[in-house]
């Protein structure tokens, strides 16, 4: 039986959801095997995030428990990419990427044990707010440059599945991977950060998807079931308008390795934007945010055409400090 590495680190980005926070670092506290560190970035929250992360010191051994504040709110790209930073300063081998709407499994990191023997960079499973399986797109399409989803049987007889794709909603990567790539790119703010950056890490290693629930979602949202493969969720403005305008930052990432294919990607693009669409009608039932998702298109334009712009340097991953 593998063991639970020594320096795992888990990162949590929280902004004015202090009731959510509260319910993660409860379920954080009553782990099996304990987190190392536990790094809770708060986006510039206006609630009372700042007094449950004060209470909950008192359920962890003085240290591991590390309270992170952002003054302005830099979006879950930012928030992800500042608790990657400070958890390697702070020494982790490895980091445990998460939103605060979710709850920890007991035995999560004994789950993730052997898998982590195996892989750099692996997801384990969700369970939805009802207890019933939750999917996401969890592999890219090189030529459309889009995640296309898994089914219930996309995981081998050992368990797992490989793929190039990812979410923060549970992302676990070893720092060695992370120096190899450069930190998350605060660039996006919302939307496409964690899917890029797991194939990112494809680029360099195996990325793991493995059959092993470690994590439960605690936030219902609006949903459809779309024909058992994934559920398709509501949205927001501000979601919709990233969605479309950060494509030209997946478009950059890929040019940068060589994997950008224009006319397939413009494909991709197009499938995009049609499935936000569909989102409106299917799940929200209007089409008031069409705009939101044309000026997305608009502003990702301009930044295709900007010439200036590059990737994140891996020379700026900060060596522990500790």
């Amino acid at each position: 039986m593998n063991s639970v590495p020594d320096k795992i680190a888990i990162a949590i980005v929280t902004f004015n959801r202090s009731t959510f926070l509260k319910e993660l670092l409860v379920s954080a506290a009553k782990m099996n095997t304990p987190a190392w560190r536990i790094i809770v970035v708060d986006n510039a929250s206006t609630d009372d995030t700042q007094d449950v992360v004060a209470a909950a010191m008192a359920d962890f051994e003085p240290g591991v428990l590390i309270n992170h504040r952002l003054e302005t709110n830099t979006g879950g790209a930012g928030g992800f990419s500042e608790g990657t930073r400070v958890s390697l300063e702070n020494g982790a081998d490895w980091v445990w990427l998460m939103d605060d709407d979710v709850e920890i499994l007991p035995d999560a990191l004994e789950k993730f044990a052997p898998w982590m023997a195996r892989f750099t960079c692996l997801h384990g499973r969700r369970y939805d707010y009802d207890g019933s399986p939750f999917y996401w797109q969890a592999k890219f399409n090189d030529f459309l440059g889009v995640p296309l989803p898994y089914t219930r049987k996309t995981f081998n007889k050992e368990g797992f599945a490989l793929t190039n794709s990812g979410t923060f909603e549970g992302m676990m990567i070893s720092a060695d991977v992370v120096r190899q790539i450069g930190l998350p790119d605060p660039r996006f703010f919302i939307s496409w950060d964690d899917a890029v950056y797991a194939w990112l890490a494809a680029q360099v290693t195996d990325v793991a998807y493995v059959d092993a629930y470690v994590l439960k979602r605690k936030r219902e949202q609006k949903q459809i079931s779309l024909a058992g493969v994934r559920h398709l969720n509501d949205s927001s403005p501000l979601a919709r308008y990233h969605v479309m305008r950060n494509r030209a930052y997946v478009a950059k990432y890929f040019e940068s390795q060589g994997k950008l294919n224009r006319f397939g990607f413009a494909i991709g693009t197009c499938l995009t934007f049609a499935k936000e669409i569909f989102r409106l009608i299917a799940v929200e039932h209007t089409l008031r945010g069409s705009g939101v998702l044309v000026k997305g298109v608009r502003d990702s334009r301009k930044l295709l055409a900007d010439k200036t712009w590059k990737p994140m340097d891996p020379q700026d991953v900060p060596a522990s400090l500790h």
